[in-house]
């Protein structure tokens, strides 16, 4: 189930969400919607809405069983230990109210949740080091679908430290379309890969307590979490910081938040887009300036 709440919303974006959902109220739809067909709505909205404001509501493989996405709001979803949150804006300080310490007020609090949650580079040196993950998959469902690369990189004090990346094998035929996509064929995954067996302990070893990056990271999640049931490992719990929601709060003038948009627009050069470790250095460099970016509107 989706629940979309919005406001301002120009007439012709209502008339096209109503093809897939029902409007319960002015601006408030209910619906079931494939994820891929979710996510081409979301980028609709968010096209589209202008200045009006959005919050979708949806189901999730997430101990809540529930995530949000929020566009041109003040309330800002947050990680904690796996649960999905979202943070109240601060309110206005009441007249008379005593005066509160230098880093102590509403708003000084919420500054640190966003640069905690942007990898400001103020924080320490040990909360600053994280690991930046992607995974490549036969398809999109995670319930049928399978990974068949994961790649992670780890990142201290802004630099790489360690890399980690393996092929996974599979029984699923991989699609043409999988393989154009990526260049992975079913000889590579013969020949090099890894059961998933072997190959899914290392990464999560690889990671550690450490922070996780990504772009649209919840679909990494999604994959890693499914494989993790199928062999009965624990359930990655690591906070999750994903810069496609960041770019979609801070990145306006770009036609859509894909990772190869959001390249081309801060000219950052790639190689082998789709694989892997390729894809986890060019996020790498998406995060830092993003980072750079919310710096300056601090």
């Amino acid at each position: 189930m989706i629940v979309l709440s919005m406001t301002s919303c120009p007439l012709a974006l209502r008339g096209d969400l109503t093809k897939w959902m029902q409007e319960i109220d002015v601006g408030v739809y209910v619906g079931r919607l494939s994820a891929r067909v979710r996510d081409e709505l979301w980028l609709r909205v968010q096209d589209n809405i202008k200045d009006g404001r959005a919050i979708m509501v949806y189901a999730a493989n997430n101990e809540q069983g529930l995530d949000f996405r929020v566009h041109n709001t003040d309330w800002i979803p947050i990680d904690l230990d796996g649960f999905k949150l979202m943070l109240r804006p601060a309110q206005p300080e009441r007249p008379g109210s005593k005066e509160l310490k230098k880093g102590f007020s509403k708003a000084a609090t919420m500054r640190k949740v966003r640069r905690a949650r942007s990898g400001n580079p103020n924080n320490s040196s040990k909360s600053s080091a994280y690991v930046v993950l992607d995974v490549e998959t036969t398809g999109t469902d995670s319930r049928k679908d399978e990974i068949i690369e994961m790649a992670a990189l780890t990142i201290e004090e802004g630099i790489v430290s360690k890399q980690f990346q393996c092929l996974v094998k599979t029984d699923r035929e991989l699609s043409p379309t999988v393989t154009k996509l990526t260049g992975i064929t079913a000889g590579m995954l013969d020949d090099e890969g890894q059961e998933l067996s072997e190959a899914l302990p290392q990464l999560i070893e690889f990671i550690g307590e450490l922070p996780v990056v990504g772009h649209n990271i919840d679909f990494d999640y999604d994959f890693i979490r499914a494989a993790c049931r199928k062999l009965n490992l624990p359930k990655l719990n690591n906070r999750r910081i994903d810069t496609l929601e960041i770019s979609r709060r801070l990145v306006r003038s770009v036609r859509n938040h894909k990772l190869p948009t959001l390249l081309q627009h801060f000219q950052i050069e790639t190689h082998s887009p789709h694989r892997g470790l390729a894809d986890c250095y060019s996020t790498q460099e998406l995060y830092l300036k993003l980072k750079e970016l919310a710096a300056t509107r601090e």
